[in-house]
């Protein structure tokens, strides 16, 4: 993995697949390539403007492949980078995914006198598909037969120097999409690189393959039955994946909170009634009104998410909720209970844990929801219904406005189960009504930015953080800790506030911060009574509050003040400062907040 864009058509191929690799380059990677028929191969370790430097000023085509990889097997070196070749060098190849079973085929084809140049378990597939091709072009036969051999996981582009006109695709568990255009075919591992050229898209099913051409494509089954395909429309417009005079995406993403906020709910509440309408999931009303367990699966971020999904069902319905982290739930035994539903949470809809999560819950039978940002993504396709976030493209690594969507909708779900239940209109009207406020507290988070940007200098050299919460903010802390992992590399950990005595405390000194959600809320005097605990060790603690708090105030080295809200919708305003400061920390830090080391936009592999 991580990044796949190809073409064949009428125009010049390079500039396009220079600018598909530009619009991928937010997913993370470490290595970039392209092959271009007639022109060559070329590769370069690091970023895609590396590539470019090396480019020779002649290279002429109209079709071609590129690729950014998120190194798997193999360090990031030119050798390694994609694409990778068969053994005469005719056909091409570019991978997202696992080849799981690569030693034992590599093995099989040096013993049939095969020598590969690199570590990689990509090269493999090359060496399959063009010993299947035999001494003429490719086809899709030859492709699914190349293909059968292969166990894992994997989305790829394959070109034939031979037929340099024809491009494939294929897919087994990672995203490819075919995008329909005037002037040529395209194809991408994520349907936003597309935008600037069709706003036309076929999604390829797990077992597909596609044939382009110039003028036209076609879609086969692995077993050569012919599909015919459904277009999708890109609704996303490509300005959304513009920085707008920001610095970074990341802030951008921040900033555009309170839109998303209400994005998330347009049309989707009806507070003179207290209901939520959620259209995707209507058609199981009955279903979800006899719902008694639900498992949430989801991984990282939308992990995180999830919890405060458990907190605020649990709080509002007599349903009980299990979260459970997707790369451990696949593999344990699934329990089928009358009356249960698995749901999945995930941005980009591709996460590899949570798909097959998900596909091993419906082969148990349970009903399987999704609350996904991407629309046509893979679990959109094979959940029994879902929620879409409505956030819009997040190019920043680090998720942010798509954990609020998440939030959001799950809040949503929550009052929607809940008028199922025994919530009365007027308890619905005021949770609808305040949700309908978030917006504009949150902007008003966002508008002491600088605040936040001061404690950030402040603490900038610090090197282990701790983050503390209670009951819905729990998830908070832990996102709040993940986010300063993810975009500053400094050490951090989130606990449960009521936790700190079983362990954390032992590590409380002066060099120790500890950042705290203490909210005037129904736990307020315990979150209290812990920073006094902190504070006898001589612990800094940066706290945020509710507006006009004078008591913590005394207590902390410093806060930041959101807007009083309920208690049951905190964690969509307490996380914002927590984002704030990881993004400052990591820009006082002189780091690239948008792309951080060693992480993938979407995690395609297990």
């Amino acid at each position: 993995m991580c990044g796949i864009f190809g073409y064949t058509g009428r125009t010049q191929v390079l500039p396009i697949l220079l600018e598909g690799l530009r619009a991928l380059e937010y997913r993370g990677y470490d290595s970039a390539g392209i092959f271009i028929p007639g022109a060559g191969a070329f590769k370069e370790v690091g970023a895609v403007h590396n590539l470019i430097n090396e480019l020779p000023d002649d290279l002429t085509g109209t079709s071609g492949i590129g690729h950014m990889r998120w190194a798997t097997h193999g360090k990031p070196t030119r050798k390694n980078a994609h694409p990778h070749r068969g053994a005469h060098g005719h056909v091409w190849v570019v991978h997202n995914g696992i080849v799981e079973n690569y030693k034992a085929l590599k093995a099989r084809l040096e013993e049939e006198g095969h020598t590969f140049e690199s570590e990689t378990d990509t090269e493999v597939i090359a060496h399959l598909i063009e010993k299947e091709a035999g001494d003429a072009c490719l086809t899709g036969e030859a492709l699914a037969r190349a293909l059968s051999h292969v166990r894992g996981a994997y989305g790829i582009a394959v070109i034939d120097a031979r037929c340099p006109d024809v491009l494939f695709a294929a897919r087994w568990g990672s995203p490819i999409t075919v995008g329909v255009g005037e002037e040529g075919m395209f194809v991408s591992s994520d349907p936003t690189a597309l935008l600037p050229h069709t706003r036309s898209a076929v999604y390829l099913e797990d077992g597909e393959y596609a044939v382009l051409t110039p003028r036209e494509y076609r879609i086969f089954t692995f077993d050569q039955q012919a599909r015919a395909p459904v277009v999708s429309p890109l609704d996303w417009d490509p300005e959304d994946l513009k920085k707008e005079g920001y610095e970074t995406y990341l802030l951008k993403e921040i900033m555009e909170g309170p839109e998303v906020l209400k994005n998330s709910v347009r049309g989707r509440l009806v507070p003179e009634e207290g209901r939520a309408v959620l259209g995707g999931i209507e058609r199981f009303a009955d279903e979800l009104r006899a719902l008694r367990h639900l498992t949430i699966v989801a991984c990282g971020t939308a992990f995180y998410a999830g919890l405060y999904g458990k907190y605020l069902i649990e709080e509002l319905t007599d349903i009980h909720v299990d979260v459970e982290a997707a790369s451990e739930f696949r593999y344990r035994r699934m329990v089928h209970r009358p009356h249960s539903a698995v749901l999945a949470i995930t941005q980009s809809g591709e996460t590899a844990d949570t798909l097959e999560s998900v596909k091993e819950a419906k082969r148990k039978g349970f009903l399987t929801l999704g609350i996904v940002n991407v629309v046509g993504s893979s679990i959109t396709r094979i959940t029994d219904a879902g929620i879409y976030n409505h956030a819009g493209p997040e190019i920043s690594v680090a998720s942010t406005k798509a954990y609020l969507s998440q939030l959001e909708v799950l809040a949503l779900l929550a009052l929607f189960l809940a008028r199922q239940r025994e919530m009365g209109e007027a308890e619905g009207e005021v949770l609808a009504r305040e949700m309908l406020a978030l917006p504009e507290k949150v902007a008003a988070v966002l508008a002491r930015r600088e605040e936040v940007c001061a404690l950030a200098a402040r603490w900038k050299d610090a090197r282990d953080f701790l983050f503390l919460a209670r009951k819905g903010n729990v998830g908070v802390a832990y996102e709040g800790a993940l986010k300063l992992k993810e975009i500053t590399y400094v050490h951090a950990e989130g606990y449960a506030a009521g936790e700190l005595k079983h362990g954390p405390l032992a590590m409380i000194d002066r060099h120790f911060p500890t950042i705290a959600v203490v909210l005037q809320d129904s736990v307020y005097e315990k979150n209290v009574s812990t920073l006094e605990e902190i504070k006898a060790r001589e612990g800094p603690v940066i706290a945020v509050v509710t507006e006009g708090d004078t008591v913590v105030r005394e207590i902390a080295d410093a806060v930041v003040e959101v807007p009083a809200v309920s208690e049951h919708l905190s964690p969509m305003v307490s996380v914002v400062p927590l984002h704030l400061f990881a993004y400052y920390m990591g820009r006082a830090r002189g780091l690239d907040v948008d792309r951080p080391r060693n992480l993938a936009k979407s995690v395609t592999v297990e």
